[in-house]
């Protein structure tokens, strides 16, 4: 058993920045890579993109990451775990063989893991009963059956320890949770068991601070972002776990950005419910157990600690659904009383759908420069200048798109002083809605396969 394991963190979500991966495995010595691309709506994406292209459906920008990093993965022995498999894991694992082919590398192994695509089962769930009942409102996902694009469970690290005991060098999953992808290796590396929940809660804790790129270590820093030195080179977090499930949030030396007790706190805070009960597929984590101990040398975070309890019998299920139409149009107007002319004109643009018998589920208005991230709290003030962004939803696709030829009108049959109009009418998209759901881990087994090339 190891005394250490490097784990690095190459990207927070798909369209996270694409230096990040070569920067993890050159710039310092890791052990892991880590990179989650995926989010309740990604699925959805890649679900319409398989659709059309059977051999498409995951993480594109995972194929082109790997063609920078596979030779560092091969001469450093270095093992990357990924998501990025979307709906498709087997189609990116066969666009990574081809990346190694092109580049030379042979006796590649990578592991992929399959079944929590639970879509094509879902007649034969409702016909047992299982109704994957909203877990906000508590409908059964029956009503929405024929909508359906995508339903995926999420699974946690023990299918990827599994590959990684088959000697996986590279593994990509489907919707596996965040956290696993951390969490993993502490598993195989430390030999924890599946009812250590303590550590199986450090390692998710770890997982959480790691998931979500350069977030940790001074990006989208709040507390106090006019601190973190050279952000236009922001190192990416590693975290450095022991076997006693404590670890140590850090970066590779001589890259920017900024790991303290306050970026490591922030981003315990980010996207959690209740802090007593951090629910994955592998345990339930204790937030209010973490300690952060900044040690003598800079950007090194201590965390110990941590408890947990155990897994429930569930696993989440995200659920993505068609319904109904979007679209969205913007102009800006500039001094003098640019606001109450955007306002004005919001107004001549309701009145007309109005008279045009428009049908809508819902009309917003943002007034971008004055209110539109708070809202009726924004401070009254005198902007310069305002962009009008006005977005409709509805059901009734005629009405959805007759919006979009109301926005060019308003230009000369409204306020003046108008510009920012250059991209072609507004055109409606599909809306996808979130339907999230619990399902007995007895109805969803992990399949774990591992291919050398």
């Amino acid at each position: 058993m190891k005394d250490k394991i490097r784990i690095a963190s190459g990207q927070g979500f798909w369209g996270d920045w694409l230096e990040a991966p070569l920067m993890q495995v050159s710039k310092g010595p890791i052990d892991y890579m880590m990179m989650d691309y995926l989010a309740e709506v990604t699925m959805s994406i890649m679900q319409k993109q398989k659709l059309k292209n059977p051999n498409l459906g995951y993480a594109k920008d995972l194929v082109e990451t790997c063609e920078k990093i596979l030779p560092y993965l091969v001469k450093n022995d270095i093992k990357l775990i990924t998501n990025g498999g979307g709906v498709n894991p087997l189609a990116a694992r066969d666009a990574v063989f081809k990346v190694a082919e092109k580049l030379g590398i042979k006796n590649l192994r990578v592991g992929v893991v399959l079944g929590d695509d639970i879509l094509p089962r879902i007649d034969d769930l409702f016909a047992r009963g299982i109704e994957l009942k909203n877990m906000e409102m508590g409908a059964s996902a029956e009503i929405i059956r024929k909508n359906l694009l995508s339903a995926n469970a999420y699974f946690g690290a023990f299918p990827i320890v599994e590959a990684l005991r088959q000697g996986a060098q590279i593994v990509i999953t489907g919707r596996t949770t965040d956290t696993g992808l951390t969490l993993a290796p502490m598993i195989h590396e430390f030999g924890w068991s599946a009812s250590n929940w303590d550590k199986l809660a450090a390692g998710t804790i770890a997982g959480h601070i790691n998931e979500c790129g350069a977030q940790s270590t001074g990006g989208n820093f709040l507390g106090g972002w006019e601190q973190v030195p050279a952000m236009h080179r922001i190192g990416f977090p590693i975290v450095e776990a022991y076997p006693n499930g404590e670890f140590v949030m850090t970066k590779h030396e001589g890259t920017g950005g900024l790991v303290s007790r306050a970026t490591v706190a922030e981003q315990c805070l980010y996207e959690i419910g209740d802090p007593r009960e951090y629910i994955t597929p592998d345990c339930v984590a204790d937030f209010t157990s973490i300690h952060l101990e900044e040690e003598k040398k800079k950007n090194r975070v201590r965390v110990y600690g941590i408890t947990g309890k155990n897994a429930t019998p569930f696993y989440k299920v995200s659920m993505s659904y068609a319904d109904g139409y979007v679209s969205f149009g913007s102009l800006t107007y500039a001094w003098p009383d640019a606001l109450k002319k955007a306002q004005a004109s919001d107004k001549v643009l309701r009145n007309r759908m109005k008279d045009l018998g428009l049908t809508f589920d819902e009309i917003r208005t943002e007034f971008v420069g004055y209110n539109a991230c708070f809202g009726p709290l924004a401070e009254k003030i005198i902007p310069n200048e305002v962009t009008m962004r006005v977005g409709v939803r509805g059901h009734d696709y005629a009405s959805v798109e007759r919006f979009g030829k109301e926005i060019a009108p308003l230009i000369l049959t409204g306020p003046p002083t108008v510009t920012g109009f250059a991209s072609g009418r507004p055109k409606p998209s599909e809306v996808a809605a979130y339907w999230p759901a619990l399902i007995p881990k007895t109805e969803v087994t992990p399949e774990v396969v591992v291919e050398e090339r």
